[in-house]
């Protein structure tokens, strides 16, 4: 190995997150409603096998070759059975790593095209539904903490570590949010990427 190589290498690259087994990309996408703006939002196919029947913004798996923007119309394309060239992005928004080792791309859009049109694919989508921005400046999350922490195993070598089986490993602590719309809740990574979303741009308080 020369030394060469490890610089060209090194100053070519693009960091990446460590031990990150999958990459997701999400639309967070705006529709104008009867003049107002809203955030449109999915509830999943009950017959689907992740998370059947919950809310959900557009989006899915990164597959090779796409990045972010190019997955994200992508999946909304397939989901909401429209046109990308109905899809007006604006740019990539901030991105979330989760405990689970993967990270969500979210991307903001503008969706070109009237609510009343758009038939989502019902095998992967069970309705859609959008959540006027005059809604958030009124109704913040409500916020849960969840804890995480290091799960003991007999196999792990402790022989090896300062303090052996005493060693203290960290916890981590993470913010659920909630959102309650007309019964309609809004939770987990996609209310975490709506506040996000929304304090950055300037409407949650």
């Amino acid at each position: 190995m020369k030394l060469e190589k490890i610089r060209n290498t090194i100053e070519n690259s693009i960091p990446e997150p460590i031990d990150i087994f999958r990459k997701y990309s999400v639309l967070i996408p705006i529709i104008e409603v009867e003049g107002e703006l809203h955030l449109l939002y999915e509830i999943r196919s009950k017959k689907l096998k992740t998370q059947p029947g919950e809310i959900c913004f557009p989006g899915g798996g990164i597959e090779k070759g796409e990045d972010p923007i190019s997955a994200a119309l992508r999946e909304t394309s397939e989901e909401l059975l429209i046109s990308k060239s109905e899809i007006e992005v604006y740019g990539e928004g901030d991105y979330l790593v989760n405990p689970y080792n993967r990270v969500i791309y979210s991307v903001v859009a503008k969706i070109n095209k009237d609510l009343s049109e758009i038939n989502p694919n019902r095998s992967e989508v069970d309705q859609v539904f959008t959540v006027p921005l005059s809604f958030f400046l009124k109704d913040p999350p409500k916020s849960y903490e969840v804890e995480f922490q290091a799960k003991r195993n007999k196999l792990f070598p402790y022989e090896l570590i300062p303090n052996g089986k005493n060693y203290k490993f960290g916890k981590n602590r993470d913010r659920v949010l909630f959102y309650n719309y007309k019964g309609l809740i809004i939770w987990g990574f996609t209310a975490k990427m709506t506040y996000n979303f929304l304090k950055k741009v300037g409407v949650q308080l």
